[in-house]
């Protein structure tokens, strides 16, 4: 049975961990909000040229442009996004397990970013390929510009014949679903077409060559922001489920301390009691 020292000590300690998880959920509920401003940016800019790439692939005489042509595939390369620390509930665990889920029955090549799912993938020996860590939130938009351009190289070459993103996309702040989309060859999936004569700036081609990276580089900082986002919301749900089971146990430990300090005056007092009783009864005789 705890002494009383060992509880008082024992809610100090929930005490100082009950500050720091609120400096935690502080400081993601502050990300979230930045994060959340920033995916509601390139949202509509991702979506517009998603728009126009499909329109153009939808029409016959591109479907056997390099970009979108359908290959038989023997390399997959696939981009993963997890994040650098824990503390995120499930966030984590359900993009690798979607991840993991699709690669099955592939020759996968893997961009890991994050350090948890690098931690993961390199314990079950998954062929990463190159991996980054650490990434400053300052560096999201050149870096996945960078990676675009990579990924692109790496289609055009034919070392890898497709090309998949895994990411987790906001919802909102209880709600975020991992998904794994395909980035090259571009799926074309319009019905309608624009039936206008558009001319393109150096002819269709040329137009094409400068687009899909551009879609590319769109499609995978929006990725990037809808992880982002979803990281700090599922940190900030955890660090108030948290904060509410530390209230909850410095609330029980208190009880306990006064139930015990309740009984040790009881028992002094019982005790001083006897004892004047004792008193008496050896004054009278």
């Amino acid at each position: 049975m705890s002494s009383m020292r060992d509880i008082k000590q024992r809610i100090a300690n929930v005490s100082s961990t009950e500050q720091i998880i609120k400096a935690m959920d502080m400081i993601a509920s502050t990300k979230l909000h930045k994060a959340k401003a920033q995916l509601e940016g390139v949202r509509p800019i991702y979506h517009e040229v998603k728009r126009i790439v499909e329109e153009i692939g939808s029409h016959h005489e591109f479907e056997t442009h390099t970009f979108y042509e359908e290959r038989q595939v023997k390399n997959s390369l696939y981009i993963i996004l997890t994040s650098d620390r824990g503390f995120s509930g499930g966030y984590n665990a359900n993009i690798i397990a979607k991840a993991m889920e699709h690669m099955k029955g592939k020759n996968e090549k893997i961009l890991i970013v994050g350090s948890k799912g690098k931690e993961y993938f390199k314990k079950r020996n998954k062929n990463i390929i190159r991996k980054i860590v650490d990434i400053a939130d300052a560096e999201v938009y050149y870096g996945s510009e960078n990676i675009a351009k990579w990924a692109a190289n790496l289609y055009r070459s034919g070392e890898v014949d497709e090309v998949f993103i895994a990411y987790t996309q906001f919802e909102n702040v209880l709600s975020y679903t991992p998904y794994v989309d395909k980035l090259l060859p571009v799926v074309t999936n319009v019905t309608e077409l624009d039936k206008s004569n558009r001319k393109y700036e150096q002819g269709i081609d040329r137009f094409i060559e400068h687009l899909i990276p551009l879609y590319l580089h769109m499609n995978l900082f929006r990725a990037f922001s809808e992880s982002h986002t979803s990281e700090q919301a599922a940190r900030m749900v955890s660090m108030d489920a948290a904060g509410k089971n530390a209230s909850e146990m410095i609330e029980e430990l208190t009880r306990m301390y006064n139930r015990r300090r309740q009984a040790a005056i009881t028992q002094e007092l019982s005790e001083i009691v006897g004892s004047a009783n004792i008193l008496n009864k050896g004054g009278t005789s």
